[in-house]
Formats: structure tokens, C-alpha cells, sequence
């Protein structure tokens, strides 16, 4: 069995959590926080940061990327990459822009400045931060995965990895207490919407719900998506 470390709503953790359910893979997960790290952290992951995941074997995988890619190859059904070329390189693509713009740029910052700042490290939101990344990172990005949208799923036109890593990242600014405008990306706010109702983030929601709940995350819109637990 797999364990997964890392608390289940972090964006990246959430990655591998969906992944192992797609696939069917049995896991438990090890709710670490990274600014609360377990003893003998440092050598498990030599970042500092979440999801590791170790298995039965002694194997220990970092980062997520590295995790989901793995997890493909040793259970390949049902395939969350694509083989042609272009679409598998299509997918990379956008896995990385989500890892590494939409979150580092939008959703890292924002989850920073309005959770992590004053639960855990008991100080102030700096609103100017918070005010800067919706009107000039949020935008830009989200106006990216807009276009990106051309059916109900992003590559290939079946459910994958780019998928997963937008979702993900999609997820936690609604815990924020943020909603996508309609208006201005009606085609992410119906893909968001109609992602909710897929059975493996269901699941993935229903499974980190107590956790949202203990940290006073918005659960607003797993109620909108009539998902009983929220």
C-alpha cells in the first residue's frame, strides 16, 4: 500500500490522492504539514515540502509530477498521460503551467496570505498581497485555462493529468471563498462544475472535508455541487 504524506488539501498532495484513486490503488494517508514537519522530515523529503510518498518496498517518490508519472507507469490502466506525442507533450504542459504558474503565482499566495498566515503563524493577511494577485496574476492565469478549454476535458478529450493538476489547484481557491466569474470564463467555470461531479474527487472532497472544516475552509461549493459531506 501506498502512503501518501502530506495534508490532503494541499494542492499537490491532492494530485497524488486523485491519481491513486483513479487508478484504484489503495493508500493511506499521512496528514504531514509542512511548516509542522514530523520528526526525521528533513531526510524523507529533502525539500521540506509535500507529498512524498513511500512504499512497501522502501522506495520513497518526491513531488508530485514525479509521484503521478510513477504511478502511471507501474499501474497503467487507466492511463492518465497520453502516448501520442503531441498530446502527451500538450499534457506535461499544462500540468506544469498549473504546478508551477497557477499555483506558485495565484493560488500559493492566496492561500498564503488567508489561511496559513493567521491559523498557523498567527499574523496579519497583508491585503495589498491579496488585492495584487486577483487583479494581476488571477487573471492572466485564468484567462490561459479559459482558452485551454475546448471540450469537457483538456487533452486528448479525456479525463488525465493536466485535469488533475488544474482541479487541484481549482479546488482550493474555492476553499478560499472565491468563485470563478462566469462572466469572464464561462467555459472554466462549467469545466470546474462539471469536474466536481467526476467520482474520484467526490471521493478526494469527501475524504479532506474534515480536515477543510477544522481549518475553516468554505465548503460552499461541494454544497452547490450537492455533495452530501460539505
Amino acid at each position: 500500500m501506498l502512503t501518501i504524506h502530506g495534508v490532503p488539501i494541499s494542492v499537490n498532495t491532492r494530485k497524488v490522492i486523485l491519481t491513486a484513486i483513479e487508478k484504484g490503488i489503495p493508500y493511506h494517508n499521512e496528514p504531514v504539514i509542512p511548516f509542522n514537519p514530523p520528526a526525521g522530515w528533513d531526510e524523507l523529503s529533502p525539500t521540506g515540502k509535500i507529498p512524498v510518498v513511500t512504499l512497501a518496498d522502501d522506495v520513497a517518490l518526491r513531488d508530485s509530477s514525479v509521484i503521478c508519472a510513477y504511478l502511471d507507469k507501474i499501474h497503467p490502466k487507466p492511463p492518465l498521460y497520453p502516448t501520442e506525442a503531441k498530446a502527451f507533450a500538450a499534457a506535461l504542459w499544462l500540468e506544469e503551467y498549473a504546478d508551477g504558474t497557477v499555483f506558485r503565482e495565484v493560488i500559493h499566495g492566496l492561500f498564503f496570505q488567508k489561511v496559513i498566515r493567521p491559523k498557523l503563524f498567527q499574523q496579519t493577511t497583508d491585503e495589498k498581497v491579496v488585492t495584487t494577485i486577483l487583479e494581476t496574476a488571477l487573471p492572466k492565469c485564468f484567462s490561459y485555462l479559459e482558452r485551454s478549454i475546448g471540450g469537457d476535458f483538456l487533452v486528448e478529450n479525456r479525463f488525465g493529468i493536466a485535469d488533475i493538476a488544474v482541479i487541484s489547484n481549482l479546488i482550493n481557491f474555492h476553499y478560499l471563498g472565491y468563485t470563478i466569474d462566469g462572466k469572464q470564463w464561462p467555459r472554466l467555470q462549467h469545466y470546474f462544475e462539471a469536474m466536481l461531479q467526476r467520482p474520484s474527487i467526490r471521493t478526494a472532497l469527501g475524504n479532506e472535508m474534515k480536515v477543510a472544516a477544522s481549518m475553516g475552509l468554505d465548503t460552499t461549493f461541494a454544497k452547490k455541487a450537492d455533495l452530501a459531506f460539505a
